[in-house]
């Protein structure tokens, strides 16, 4: 184990802290060692996968705990398609090593660079009527929890818990490695397109419906949106690395991010640069390993909100959305970003007992966000909305309270998971520990 003190910030800038101490531990007995001395020296920590999260879920100026140096697979099991993970490694480290076993996860998000214990505990997903959030992928756990104890959790040994544990934002212990259900590796066919907005939202059942994953982007102040869709193939790969890094790193990156500055220095230009990029959205088709297709590079930074919404609420919300724009005439270039998941049973996750749709909201760094972020979040409320936990929101816990039914179950839990506390920061005591308290 290494310690080291640091400034500490999120990949967005929209938190920052300065940790007393940041320790790498190599094992679970070093975490263990760790939360008993915290414990005993009346500190706090936190614990820090990427720093992907727009919302401070890992910020604190105490202990902060990294979990880099817990990366790799600790077994895998072909036959069973199981595979036990320690919980720092990145997404697109766990793709390829699970490919190297002949496996994969049946449904990832479009970035790989959180952990996985980062994604699963703040509810990340992916798209697809057919799959849940990927911590519906956790089908156990080893965590050290406030007293410092080591625990293997899954659903025969925590039967009437273990549907709180896996999205829990390290509320209940430390992650430290996962067992994941998965499936043989496979190929996707992935094809890009667009279409008028106004086609697409009559179209959505059936795209939906139709397709093993489907989304969509619509640019704000544009009539154009970008459909993409990813279906199983057997084709061969189809190799265009050159076409690939045009599109993803010089133009949607490159001259996107450009333009993106030009936005922030002359908020007027935004409304024709969200008009330019709808019209040069690429139209093309590619087949690739799952793992290697699910996820674009993203060097634009950016802030985010994200509500889980029911899923048949996804056409009227975003005309709603468009009308509030309309009249708002906020200064927003980036797209909507659109997408579906199937309901799940876990007590924290957004999409808890719906089938759900997902719509995200950006603004690129260093531009005022806080007006339409809340424009958008009220229309997102009206329409029982639920925050993604690792995107920017406003909701206290009276108001979480109210869309979780099993809030006070996790509460209760959490108190005897930790009972001192330990795994607190202010912004999660704001959201976790009723005002009486």
């Amino acid at each position: 184990m290494s310690t080291q003190t640091q400034r500490w910030s999120n990949w967005s800038g929209s938190a920052v802290a300065n940790p007393k101490q940041v320790l790498y531990p190599t094992s679970a007995e070093e975490i263990a060692s760790i939360v008993r001395s915290c414990r005993k020296e009346g500190r706090s920590l936190r614990v820090v996968g990427s720093g992907h999260s727009f919302t401070p879920v890992a910020a604190t100026n105490d202990m902060l705990i990294s979990l880099d140096r817990l990366q790799g697979i600790v077994s895998a099991d072909a036959d069973s398609r199981t595979a036990t993970v320690w919980a720092g490694t990145k997404l697109k480290l766990l793709g390829e090593l699970l490919h190297g076993e002949g496996l994969a996860q049946e449904n990832l998000g479009d970035i790989d660079v959180q952990s996985i214990a980062g994604a699963v505990s703040t509810g990340t997903h992916g798209t697809g009527v057919g799959f849940g959030n990927i911590s519906t992928q956790v089908i156990g756990l080893t965590i050290v929890d406030g007293n410092g104890d080591i625990r293997e959790v899954d659903a025969e040994s925590y039967p009437d818990t273990f549907g709180a544990f896996p999205v829990s934002l390290g509320l209940l212990g430390i992650v430290v490695q996962m067992k994941l259900r998965l499936r043989p590796a496979y190929k996707l066919e992935y094809r890009s397109s667009r279409i008028p907005l106004a086609e697409c939202l009559e179209k959505l059942d059936e795209y939906r419906n139709g397709h093993r994953h489907f989304e969509f982007y619509w640019f704000p102040y544009a009539e154009t949106c970008q459909l993409k869709f990813m279906d199983e193939s057997e084709e061969r790969i189809t190799s265009r690395p050159v076409r690939d890094y045009l599109s993803e790193m010089v133009i949607e990156n490159g001259v996107f991010g450009a333009m993106s500055g030009l936005c922030r220095r002359f908020p007027r230009l935004t409304r024709t640069v969200s008009r330019i990029s709808a019209s040069s959205v690429p139209v093309f088709r590619k087949v690739e390993y799952s793992h290697r297709i699910f996820a674009t590079k993203r060097l634009v930074r950016f802030n985010e909100m994200e509500y889980n919404l029911p899923a048949s609420a996804m056409a009227n919300v975003i005309r709603e959305m468009r009308e509030v724009m309309e009249r708002g005439k906020f200064a927003v270039h980036f797209p909507i970003e659109c997408r579906y998941a199937k309901g799940d049973d876990l007590w924290l996750s957004p999409a808890t007992g719906r089938d759900s749709a997902y719509i995200a909201v950006h603004m690129y760094k260093g531009m005022p966000y806080q007006p339409y972020f809340a424009a958008m979040e009220e229309i997102f409320l009206r329409h029982g909305g639920r925050p993604h936990w690792g995107k920017l929101h406003t909701l206290s816990e009276s108001q979480l309270r109210e869309r979780y039914p099993r809030w006070t179950d996790f509460l209760d839990l959490r108190s005897r998971m930790d009972p001192a506390g330990l795994f607190l920061n202010e912004h999660l005591r704001k959201l976790f520990v009723p005002a009486a308290e």
